[in-house]
């Protein structure tokens, strides 16, 4: 019903809309010329993209400590690692149409598999009103929860996203519909964080609701009811500084998979359970100190080795990320500290399995120019995750991670 709402009110306000020549996108911003019929579409499409390549095993002190959400190239026998390669295409096709398409051809399917391409996004934004201040999107792309979650990889500072936003939702995307707004100067300065180098998240609108599939990207919907999504960010300037916090909610109904399920595992009936959190955000962007805080509670399936099943449990868990920038000689440089914690389950993993983790990062990033960085970190990580098979299994450890990053 959430989906047919949504779609009757943008029949209606296109059959009565008459705006024309209007800006729009999260990515440009500027005034465009309406598209003509004598116009050649490709001369509207831009292309752009990112490479990561990783290696873990530096001063590694416990092989068997791994994430596999995180990066499969954790622990024994991970080597050279390509965790990203994404090509993105982009436009304003004309004054209220905007695309974005981004494959990965660098998915890994399993330990033993690596190198699929797939998809991570593929959405079109229309514009509501002549400023594009009201927009909705269609198709698979980011669900607005969590600042990390939403932040490209390619900003990010830490290598990998952190354990307890990043739980809610498996590559962070889905199949949904989603309503934006956000006005037009406030939709120049979300674009100006990105691209002035001060690791925003991008343009997200200042309010977001939608309605999503629920069981994360590029996997087939198993019920009848869609996941509800809401937001609200505000970027705040105060004197040379900038701050943005935000609240966001979203609840649903998680079906767990056969294939993600032990063969003798307990479940409820249908294999359906609530899932449903709240989060805080509070973001200092870095001129030149940087703060981002995250923290979310919740309820969602957890496997509980005490009773051999899969039950709806709390969950709760948080990070803080402290940054600092340097700009010398046109080259950027930022240091940084992270500390996470997660308890609750991944309802995305064997059996829903149970984590608690707790976690502690420094490191730096160093920009020499714009197509290329270098991101160097130690992490210490303590990590209790369990399933019905792998019971009692708590693992810590030590590691420096390396990646280089080349952008274009």
């Amino acid at each position: 019903m959430k989906y047919l709402l949504l779609t009757g009110i943008l029949a209606a306000f296109l059959i009565n809309s008459n705006a024309q020549n209007t800006p729009g996108t999260e990515i440009k911003l500027e005034p465009t010329k309406p598209s003509s019929l004598s116009s050649n579409w490709a001369d509207k499409v831009q292309i752009r993209g990112y490479m990561q390549v990783r290696y873990n095993r530096l001063f590694e002190t416990n092989p068997d400590l791994g994430c596999s959400q995180c990066d499969r190239s954790w622990g024994n026998n991970g080597g050279l690692f390509l965790r990203r390669m994404r090509i993105i295409f982009f436009g304003q096709l004309n004054s209220r149409v905007y695309f974005y398409i981004q494959p990965d051809f660098a998915s890994s399917a399993s330990n033993e598999n690596l190198h699929f391409a797939q998809l991570r996004d593929a959405y079109f934004d229309l514009g509501l009103d002549k400023n594009n201040e009201y927009r909705l999107r269609i198709g698979q792309s980011k669900i607005p929860y969590g600042f990390e979650n939403m932040q490209s990889s390619q900003n990010r500072l830490p290598l990998d996203r952190n354990d307890a936003l990043n739980s809610a939702v498996l590559n962070e995307r889905d199949m949904g519909v989603f309503f934006y707004w956000a006005p037009k100067s406030t939709r120049k300065l979300f674009s100006s964080l990105v691209r002035d180098g001060l690791k925003g998240s991008g343009d997200y609108g200042v309010f977001a609701f939608g309605a999503y599939n629920g069981q994360t990207a590029n996997k087939p919907e198993l019920n009848n009811n869609p996941h509800i999504v809401s937001r609200i960010a505000y970027p705040i300037k105060i004197k040379n500084q900038i701050i943005e916090p935000a609240l966001q909610a979203y609840t649903g109904q998680w079906v767990l998979a056969k294939s993600s399920l032990s063969q003798n595992v307990k479940v409820n009936a249908n294999a359906t359970y609530l899932d449903q959190r709240v989060a805080a955000s509070f973001v200092v962007y870095p001129q030149p100190f940087g703060i981002m805080a995250e923290y979310n509670i919740g309820k969602g399936p957890e496997f509980n080795k005490h009773t051999d099943s899969i039950e709806t449990r709390d969950l709760k868990g948080g990070y803080i990320t402290l940054n600092y920038r340097i700009v010398t000689n046109e080259q950027q440089i930022f240091p940084f500290v992270r500390m996470q914690h997660y308890s609750g389950g991944k309802k995305f993993e064997t059996d829903a399995r149970s984590f608690s983790v707790n976690e502690y990062e420094f490191g730096v990033e160093w920009q020499p120019n714009s197509n290329f960085e270098l991101v160097v970190m130690y992490t210490h990580s303590l990590r209790r995750y369990e399933d019905f098979v792998k019971q009692n299994n708590f693992q810590q450890g030590n590691l420096l991670r390396i990646q280089a990053q080349m952008n274009f």
